[in-house]
């Protein structure tokens, strides 16, 4: 068995109704809070009313769209010149994503990008975060178990990480009932994301026992329950299993790796205005189509062709499933749930080789259970345009 280690926020706390018990834990880690959430303030009126009760006072920074190197500056200006001493991200993998990065940069000298991959000098932090609660209100992404923010940089062109184990928040509070909002197009993109962040992790090059558990028991719980949520969005029992797989995947990703489906999103996003989960979807059964007849061709005895057998297994409820029909049932559900091409979002064949070239340099493309030639690469995009 090889060595790993696992690593999480300080605290987790999920269920239903679980919203209304923040005040006293924010109360505990401080008395001004920056608040950072989504397009409307109106799906954040019980959390204010929560932190009214417990008499803290509370700046606003909202982020519309994808974080950005920018934004994120701004987010810290405000902190600094409200004194906030806590910062709460409420919203879905954006604003959370944008909550860790505020938080970080508020205790750390100097730029954000004397810290940010790729484009900058990748420093590391040397000081822990301002206490951050990550209160995620779709079940996609799992950003509040992660140790590394996202954000675009448009003059670059790319998405880059801000990255450190000192990132993962202080509390991560999952209340289901909080995702019953979603409507059915922003169901399928997340879940279709929280689907690809616990089927990569579990065919990845660094998987581990821990890991693997969290895989298979959110694989079970998006195969029985995404197509009810996005059916039936007041079907809190679907929520319930939907935000638990969101939180598993998180967890997952956070202590092993992904692969090609995550290699290509990241620089995606960056050419592209595209949502992550979208892409992700688009991208998800071309991946392991591609995976599977390059293992079977170049890497016969990978353990990895086992798990996607295990995959299709759990996806079809067909113990006598094989790999193939796993890759059929997610394809299945993206045309089910209206799933666009990449296409749709701009990508043409001109734009293949820069895509490319990015993408063999992402972090998540090196936890690809093998290693994946320029044709295949391009031959993952043309099925997914």
């Amino acid at each position: 068995m090889k060595h790993f280690e696992f690593a999480t926020a300080n605290r987790i706390i999920f269920g239903v109704g679980t919203l209304y018990d923040l005040g006293p834990i924010a109360a505990e880690m401080g008395s001004r809070a920056l608040v950072v959430i989504g397009g409307t303030s109106l799906r954040a009126a019980a959390l204010f009313d929560v932190l009214r009760q417990q008499q803290l006072s509370a700046e606003t920074f909202q982020v519309i769209g994808e974080p950005t190197v920018e934004l994120v500056e701004e987010g810290v200006l405000k902190a600094r010149r409200g004194q906030c001493d806590l910062v709460i991200g409420f919203g879905g993998g954006s604003v959370i994503d944008a909550g860790k990065a505020i938080a970080a940069l508020l205790t750390n000298p100097g730029q954000p990008l004397d810290y940010l991959e790729v484009i900058g000098q990748g420093r590391k932090l040397s000081q822990p975060p301002l206490p951050y609660i990550a209160i995620p209100t779709t079940a996609g992404t799992g950003a509040e178990v992660t140790r590394n923010a996202v954000l675009g940089s448009p003059q670059h062109r790319v998405k880059v990480s801000l990255r450190s184990p000192l990132m993962l928040p202080k509390v991560a509070l999952i209340d289901p009932e909080l995702t019953q909002t979603m409507p059915p197009p922003v169901t399928a993109t997340t879940g279709l994301d929280a689907l690809t962040q616990v089927l990569e992790p579990y065919v990845c090059n660094q998987a581990n026992p821990l890991t693997d558990a969290f895989c298979l028991d959110g694989l079970h719980r998006v195969a029985r329950s995404l197509r009810r949520a996005y059916d039936d969005g007041d079907d809190l029992r679907a929520r319930e299993d939907m935000a638990l797989a969101s939180l598993e995947g998180g967890l997952a990703l956070a202590n092993a790796k992904l692969g090609a489906v995550h290699g290509f999103a990241g620089p995606f996003g960056g050419m592209f205005d595209a949502p992550h989960g979208g892409v992700c979807a688009a991208l998800l059964p071309a991946v392991m189509e591609v995976n599977l007849a390059a293992l079977t061709e170049r890497e016969p005895d990978s353990p990895a062709l086992d798990r996607y057998a295990d995959i299709g297994q759990i996806l079809t409820d067909d113990p006598s499933a094989t790999a193939a029909d796993g890759v059929a049932w997610v394809a299945a559900l993206g045309r089910d749930l209206q799933i666009p091409g990449l296409g749709a979002y701009g990508l043409t064949e001109a734009d293949f080789p820069d895509l490319i070239v990015k993408a063999q340099e992402a972090s998540s493309m090196k936890g690809n259970p093998i290693q994946l030639t320029v044709e295949e690469l391009a031959e993952i995009l043309k099925k997914a345009i």
